[in-house]
C-alpha cells in the first residue's frame, strides 16, 4: 500500500509549482540530477544525488540515465549496494488535477532495479529484492522477492 500525503489546489496542480517547491531549489537539484544522470563515475554519482538530500548508501550504484525526484530528491532513500538500472526514475511526486501527492521511496540494501523502470512516491521496495525491467512500481514489494511488469506483480 503506498504512503502518500496529499496537498489540494485548485484545477491543475502543476500551474502551482512554485507553490510546492522554491523554483531555485528545483534548479539546484536539477542541475545536480541530472548532471548524475550522464556521469561515469558512480561515486561522484553518489555525491552529487546526496547534495540535493538523497539518503544513498554505500556503495549503491545507479546506471546511467537512472534519475531522482528533482522536487523532492530528500524523499528517497536507496540501500547500500542496491543496484538503480538504466534510465530508471524514481518519482516521490504526482502532479494531478486538483492535487498533489508526494511519498517517500525506500529502496532496501542489495535490491535490484532493472533497465527503464518507474517508480512511484510512497513505495517500499524491501532488501534484496529484484524489479524486473521496464517494470511500474505502483506498490510496496517486500525483501527478496521478484516483481515485473505494469503494474508490478509478483513473478519468482
Amino acid at each position: 500500500m503506498r504512503k502518500l500525503e496529499s496537498r489540494k489546489f485548485n484545477g491543475n496542480s502543476l500551474h502551482h509549482w512554485k507553490e510546492a517547491r522554491n523554483p531555485l531549489r528545483v534548479a539546484f537539484n536539477f542541475l545536480l540530477i541530472y548532471s548524475a544522470r550522464y556521469l561515469p563515475s558512480l561515486s561522484l554519482k553518489r555525491a552529487f544525488l546526496r547534495t540535493c538530500g538523497a539518503r544513498i548508501g554505500k556503495g549503491a550504484a545507479f546506471g546511467l540515465g537512472a534519475v531522482i525526484d528533482i522536487f523532492y530528491p530528500e524523499k528517497v532513500t536507496v540501500g547500500q549496494d542496491a543496484i538503480i538500472g538504466y534510465n530508471t526514475v524514481i518519482l516521490c511526486h504526482e502532479f494531478l488535477q486538483g492535487e498533489l501527492r508526494l511519498g517517500q521511496v525506500e529502496i532496501g540494501a542489495r535490491a535490484m532495479i532493472g533497465a527503464n523502470c518507474t517508480i512511484l512516491p510512497g513505495v517500499k521496495i524491501g532488501e534484496g529484492a529484484v524489479v524486473s525491467a521496464m517494470t511500474l512500481v505502483n506498490c510496496d514489494i517486500p525483501a527478496k522477492q521478484t516483481w515485473g511488469g505494469v503494474p508490478a506483480k509478483r513473478i519468482g
